[in-house]
Parts: structure tokens; C-alpha cells; sequence
């Protein structure tokens, strides 16, 4: 579901699976708890193992953006199939995706 690695001021999230109201929930959890801990600079989100992604997945993105901004820091989504790219598109987040687009 989640694989987390920091490497300095970076942290990188790999999730994979489906990101819908259960799977957000917990996600969150352990990604509030890792950005608490490392006050990472800049959160990657690497979505390329995500296959589905509804509402939940964009205020999970939208809710660590906040907590990582509290620290100063700055988020990326990279990775997102095209369906989850235009997810993130439709909800007005687009500025986060990074130009990483699975085919």
C-alpha cells in the first residue's frame, strides 16, 4: 500500500493499489506521522503502482500538501496514470503534477 524512503530533506511516498475512502484513511495516517517526524523539504507522491484514484486520493494529496507547507516544504505527484493525472487536473491541484505521466 505505501513504501516511504527518505533520503535527507526528501521523502518519497510509493503507494500502490487503489486510493479510495478506506485505503485514504490509512494512508494518511502513516503519511502524517512520517512528515511529523522528517519535516521533509519537498514530499514525492509516486503514484506509478496506483491504479485506481477517486475524491479521497486528492484530499489525501490536498491535506499533506498543508502539512508539509507548515514546515516550509513543497509536494509532487509523480508517476499517475492518465486517468488519475486528470483526477488531479479536474479538482484544480494540476500545479502539483509533476510532467511524469504513465502512458
Amino acid at each position: 500500500m505505501i513504501d516511504i524512503i527518505t533520503d535527507g530533506s526528501r521523502m518519497t511516498a510509493k503507494l500502490s493499489g487503489d486510493i479510495d475512502h478506506h485505503a485514504a484513511r490509512e494512508l494518511r495516517r502513516e503519511l502524517d506521522e512520517m512528515i511529523t517526524r522528517c519535516q521533509p523539504e519537498l514530499l514525492i507522491i509516486d503514484m506509478e503502482n496506483v491504479g485506481f484514484m477517486d475524491s479521497s486520493g486528492v484530499g489525501l494529496i490536498l491535506g499533506r500538501l498543508r502539512n508539509v507547507r507548515a514546515y516550509g516544504g513543497e509536494i509532487a505527484v509523480r508517476g499517475a496514470s492518465r486517468e488519475i493525472a486528470a483526477v488531479i487536473r479536474l479538482s484544480g491541484l494540476s500545479g502539483l503534477l509533476s510532467e511524469e505521466v504513465k502512458e
